[in-house]
């Protein structure tokens, strides 16, 4: 397993993710799926910086907080509100290039300014969690971001999702 990452800051956001693409596999091969979305959180955390990325489980009909960087966050997350439950509820990703223009935004941190929430589905297509980056910076999120970040998921969500929730 792999102990340590490493990313060049001045590589563009492209390069990072391919840093990211050959960094995942062998940080995730523990068979523990919460120490795997530990350090998937942290991985993504020190490509980019972004003010707060993590993990959001389905429990019952609400989205428990999971492993995650950054500052404190919401601990619930009930379903029909915020960018979150969206995701959950169209099992797609969500981007939000202004939070204060998402009816329903729910404001875990004042300093979020763009959000981009995607679904961690099982093999059956069903979503067990949703992944959540929130940027300090408004419109720092973008289709391509959704579809590295989505493809990246999909890659290791084997690794990600716990067997009892699979």
């Amino acid at each position: 397993m792999s102990s340590s990452t490493a990313f060049d800051r001045n590589a563009s956001r492209a390069e990072r993710y391919d840093q990211l693409d050959l960094q995942c596999g062998p940080l995730l091969e523990d068979t523990d799926a919460v120490a795997n979305q530990a350090n998937f959180a942290a991985i993504v955390h020190a490509a980019f910086g972004w003010h707060w990325v993590g993990f959001y489980r389905v429990v019952g009909d609400e989205l428990v907080l999971g492993p995650f960087q950054g500052p404190v966050a919401c601990t619930r997350l009930q379903r029909g509100r915020g960018v979150c439950a969206t995701a959950w509820e169209r099992n797609e990703a969500v981007l939000v290039p202004n939070v204060d223009a998402f009816a329903g935004h729910i404001a875990c941190s004042p300093l979020s300014r763009s959000e981009v929430v995607l679904p961690l589905r099982d093999a059956q297509g069903t979503v067990r969690a949703v992944f959540d980056i929130d940027s300090s910076t408004a419109g720092d999120f973008d289709a391509a971001d959704v579809a590295r970040l989505q493809g990246l998921l999909d890659a290791h969500a084997h690794r990600l999702i716990p067997e009892d929730n699979a």
